[in-house]
């Protein structure tokens, strides 16, 4: 038997550390191979994590609700030697696997410290303590670089997670209160020092007076005040109000917001297409559809097929920016919006949209939706989108101007269907008759995609929309 260390997975690009939410096996439980063990949350979504092969399940390192960077250990499983090393060397997307006896394969570390600055290992991750040295998240990094605030700073920052570690909410916080680092306020303590350094000449009786900097504990304290935030306490309200705090969830897609806001400058055209055919097309097979596949036939698979044809035809929508470069992509992967019952949204992705028949991408949409309300997308299932549509018709709204989905630099929406009056050419002369009428909206990023691209795109996918052949079959 060997003790095996399971450590937290790499669960998607970008993706740096992840959220133990609940724990599916109890210590003494025995485990098969890709047998789940416990959930995790992401940036992205929540998943469950399966072992990497059978044993049991002999120490938790790291309990519900704590944070932890991708490749740290997060339990210990005792198993077979032969079957640690099998699992170890088949797992390439995962962090390496270390048994007693046998010599530790080195972690994929994803964010190596600056020059100098502490190095925290993966035990530390589990067991950090709120000290200098203590291990701070790659995110927590990341965010301290990027807002200017010190190694000596962040040592000082009072943590609220697991043992006094200091969370992605803390120095949001910190940052949000306005508190400049200590290092950069050195007011208190220069002011102090040279005036009471004036009156020792005078009286040098009274030399205790310079040793009155006993203000050095001044500095220790500096650091609590970055803890107003976390006891800003719950804002006064009156009785008419009711004061919820937002979920995980909604801060994610509202941070995202604001940063897709921020960084794509965003231009909406709009075309109104006339969808008769298409909607007649519908009505006339959704019926079967249901009995033989038992899914419901929806507009949406309609729309993803004239998205993904359009894009064949403007290739340069396909892309995203990176500094001063474009990124063409080659896949066509079109991410659909799905409304969660919380309230909260998900945008998972049809993978590679253009090879797919109708009925294919019928059956893709509503397995990606089932499994979104039910909490069971994968990683890989909102990864990789290179476009994005959004049916805000559903909601019987009949145009939106859609936030584009970052890096992306294009989005969609489609409008209600509503009948209306319209004017139709026939050999005979121009009749007036009753039509299906719907919007669409294109929001895309002005600094790669000019008006005149953003607006033949929209245009062509109307066109193949109003162009449906009504003899398709399904």
């Amino acid at each position: 038997m060997a003790r095996v260390e399971m450590t937290m997975p790499k669960m998607g690009e970008s993706i740096m550390e992840g959220t133990v939410l609940k724990w599916l096996k109890q210590v003494g439980d025995s485990i098969e191979q890709d047998e789940s063990v416990l959930e995790v949350a992401t940036d992205k979504v929540d998943t469950e994590v399966p072992a990497l092969h059978a044993g049991i399940l002999q120490e938790v390192l790291v309990q519900e609700g704590q944070v932890v960077a991708v490749g740290a250990p997060i339990a210990i499983i005792e198993t077979d030697v032969n079957a640690a090393v099998g699992a170890s060397a088949s797992t390439a997307d995962m962090p390496a696997l270390s048994t007693n006896g046998a010599e530790k394969p080195a972690i994929d570390v994803p964010y190596l410290p600056e020059a100098g600055a502490p190095q925290a290992t993966p035990a530390q991750a589990v067991s950090a303590q709120p000290q200098a040295g203590r291990f701070y998240s790659p995110l927590v990094l990341s965010i301290a670089r990027e807002e200017g605030i010190s190694m000596t700073d962040l040592e000082q920052l009072p943590g609220t997670g697991s043992e006094g570690r200091v969370t992605k909410k803390d120095i949001l916080d910190y940052v949000a209160a306005g508190k400049k680092p200590v290092a950069q306020q050195p007011s208190s303590a220069p002011v102090a020092q040279p005036q009471a350094a004036t009156p020792a000449p005078q009286a040098p009786a009274a030399a205790p007076a310079p040793q009155a900097p006993a203000p050095t504990p001044a500095p220790a304290a500096q650091p609590a005040a970055p803890a107003a935030p976390a006891t800003k306490a719950v804002p006064s309200i009156s009785g008419n109000q009711e004061l919820l705090e937002m979920d995980r969830m909604r801060k994610m897609i509202a941070q995202r917001m604001v940063d897709s806001k921020r960084i794509s400058p965003h231009v909406t055209s709009f075309v109104e297409a006339d969808v008769t055919e298409l909607v007649l097309w519908r009505n006339k097979h959704k019926d079967a559809y249901k009995k033989r596949e038992g899914e419901n036939l929806t507009f949406t698979p309609i729309f993803i097929q004239a998205i993904a044809r359009a894009i064949q035809d403007f290739p340069n929508i396909n892309v995203s920016v990176e500094g001063d470069y474009i990124i063409k992509k080659r896949d066509i992967n079109v991410g659909v919006a799905v409304a969660l019952p919380s309230g909260n949204l998900i945008v998972p992705v049809i993978h590679n949209a253009d090879q797919l028949n109708l009925n294919g991408l019928s059956k893709r949409v509503n397995d990606l939706a089932n499994r979104a309300r039910a909490n069971k997308l994968k990683p890989e299932d909102l990864e990789g989108g290179t476009y994005t549509v959004s049916n805000v018709g559903s909601f019987g709204n009949v145009m939106g101007t859609p936030i584009i989905m970052q890096p992306q630099v294009a989005i969609m929406a489609v409008g209600a269907i509503k009948k209306k009056p319209a004017v139709i050419e026939t050999p005979q002369g121009d009749l007036i008759g009753v039509r299906h009428f719907m919007f669409l909206s294109h929001s895309y990023d002005h600094r790669v995609v000019d008006g005149s691209l953003g607006g033949m795109f929209v245009r062509r996918v109307a066109d193949y929309l109003e162009q449906f052949d009504p003899n398709t079959t399904i």
